[in-house]
């Protein structure tokens, strides 16, 4: 998707970071968030460029605020920012990948 050979809807980008919508929802907006640099995990990225991650953090708050999940500055109604790590969390995509959920209430505990 970083090098555009898959198609991907693409809600919000960066120099480092891009934001598409998911292939398979879980909620009525579910945004997939990702370095474009290759990273396995969340510790990955953070032990390799704690910059990066507070960009690809970053660009789930800008997604959220852009879909109507909260406000610039507030936190109504709110979203769900995931991600997985290791196959007893879920992972099977080993790109590091924030999921932005929102637009219903998300119980929890979740799963």
């Amino acid at each position: 998707m970083v090098a555009g050979e898959i198609p991907a809807d693409v809600v919000h980008e960066t120099d480092r970071v891009l934001a598409f919508r998911d292939i398979n929802p879980q909620a009525p907006t579910h945004v997939l968030v990702i370095p474009k640099e290759h990273h396995t995990t969340v510790g990955a990225l953070a032990a390799a460029d704690v910059q990066l991650l507070a960009e690809v953090v970053s660009g789930a708050h800008a997604v959220a605020v852009q879909e109507g999940l909260v406000t610039d500055g507030g936190v109504e109604p709110g979203f769900r920012l995931v991600t997985n790590t290791g196959p007893q969390a879920g992972q099977s995509v080993h790109h590091v990948h924030f999921h932005v959920l929102g637009g219903r209430g998300l119980g929890w505990p979740p799963g």
